[in-house]
């Protein structure tokens, strides 16, 4: 498994990997169907406006997998979201992808990456918590999914030791 930085050419292949985990309709938040093309211009307008994506390939060069830092709203924090296919997990991937988001926001000017979570997602809090992310909230029947169901969602968020996060930083 090899993470590397995702370039416009690799927004098709990151669009079907989160189609095929929202198919199984249990794992992030964006439900099937997902439009495909679609979600690859999203992912082409990402690279665009400065996000950082990358996407995971396995031994044979496949796309299995996909990360996205965005920039939301308040300034020096970045949201994570991520991605991998059913046949890939539990193969060293996530931690591939989240060593190359640590690497790349331990060089940014960000100060904290937060993220969501389902509560139910144990592997996935595990892996974050290695990481040193923390548990800042619940957000209680928060989401509403198609079929009329509420789901719940942590918020874990890590503090990072960028230039923004020391003493007098930008000031």
């Amino acid at each position: 498994m090899r993470a590397r930085p995702a370039t416009a050419d690799d927004a098709d292949a990151f669009a079907r990997v989160v189609a095929a985990v929202a198919d199984e309709n249990r794992w992030i938040a964006t439900e099937p169907p997902v439009d495909v093309a679609a979600r690859a211009a999203l992912a082409r307008d990402w690279l665009q406006r400065g996000d950082r994506l990358w996407v995971l390939e396995d031994d044979d060069g496949r796309v299995v997998g996909c990360l996205g830092l965005h920039e939301l709203g308040a300034r020096g924090v970045v949201s994570l979201g991520m991605s991998i296919v059913a046949d890939a997990r539990g193969r060293g991937g996530g931690r591939a992808l989240m060593d190359a988001a640590m690497a790349w926001l331990s060089d940014s000017e960000m100060h904290k990456v937060e993220l969501e979570v389902w509560p139910d997602n144990e592997r996935a809090i595990g892996l974050y918590e290695r990481y040193g992310f923390e548990v800042e909230g619940l957000r209680r029947d928060h989401y509403r999914r198609r079929d009329g169901s509420l789901r719940s969602s942590l918020i874990m968020a890590r503090l990072l030791s960028g230039p923004q996060s020391r003493p007098g930083a930008g000031t």
